[in-house]
């Protein structure tokens, strides 16, 4: 037989087979025996017609005994794979549900981690978050000789649109404004939402205080820009006033905390600028 019912299962060593491939070639297997019991029923039903005809022979008489012996003996093979046949599907069966299950524990697993470890509002990395990635880039600055940036983000009068407005307009707005923010980093920066109107940036590998004005005007223009909620146009300037405050490491603060406090108190000196922003001086 040339149906690829002959083909053999992987022996160890060889190659990966899993349990629905050992099942499907055991069926095939309980296939070809029962194909072979239903030709030994044929072959043994026409060699007793044969024999019917004329005076058989003691070896034949014999030969007929024993081919069905054997052809018993296939049928309860037939009948034994078919049972081990069943007991195989049923554990293929668990172990989908299984892997199933495990999907959804991994994926609930996830979907857990991302909460503990992010904003809920605008999916940004949360306080915990930022001072993990903070703390590892003051180590590489540290390690590198790097300079490293952290600026504090206040959306000045952010309120005005809650009184106005409702909450749900300006959570949309916030929401908005947290996806246009996280477009201005690269990957080895972070930008987080620390609650209200309020963001946390650190930037690694800064080169200047060139460079970290750029970045800054960057980020004020993006979240100047108009913001579309529920079909109507919000103009953010003059609703909302960003300003921004500049911590730079290590000429501002070796830690975590010191930088964050200096950033914080840029940020209150840079309501008084033209520019909306300042750096710690």
């Amino acid at each position: 037989m040339s149906d690829g019912r002959n083909q053999a299962i992987p022996k160890g060593g060889s190659g990966f087979i899993s349990l629905a491939q050992v099942l499907d070639q055991s069926e095939r297997i309980r296939d070809v025996v029962e194909e072979c019991a239903e030709e030994l029923s044929s072959a043994n039903a026409v060699i007793k017609h044969e024999m019917m005809k004329r005076v058989p022979l003691p070896e034949v008489q014999k030969a007929l005994g024993q081919s069905e012996d054997v052809e018993n003996k296939v049928e309860e093979c037939a009948e034994e794979l078919s049972c081990v046949n069943d007991a195989l599907e049923h554990e293929v069966s668990v172990r989908h549900h299984l892997e199933r299950e495990l999907d959804t524990a991994r994926e609930q697993e996830q979907k857990a981690r991302h909460q503990a470890f992010h904003d809920p509002l605008t999916g940004l990395p949360n306080r915990v978050l930022f001072r993990d990635r903070l703390d590892h880039g003051l180590a590489q600055a540290k390690r590198h000789g790097w300079f490293l940036a952290v600026m504090f983000v206040d959306l000045d009068d952010f309120e005005h649109i809650n009184d106005s407005y409702g909450h749900a307009v300006g959570d949309m707005v916030l929401q908005i404004i947290g996806h246009r923010l996280k477009g201005t980093v690269r990957e080895e920066d972070t930008v987080s939402h620390q609650g209200g109107g309020k963001f946390l940036y650190v930037f690694s590998e800064v080169e200047n205080d060139r460079h970290v004005t750029n970045i800054v005007r960057k980020i004020i223009h993006t979240i100047n820009q108009p913001c579309d909620v529920k079909d109507e146009k919000f103009n953010i300037n003059p609703l909302i006033n960003p300003h921004i405050g500049i911590a730079v490491f290590p000429k501002d603060g070796a830690t975590a905390d010191v930088l964050i406090k200096n950033a914080d108190k840029a940020m209150h000196r840079a309501k008084h600028t033209v520019d909306g922003y300042a750096f710690h001086r």
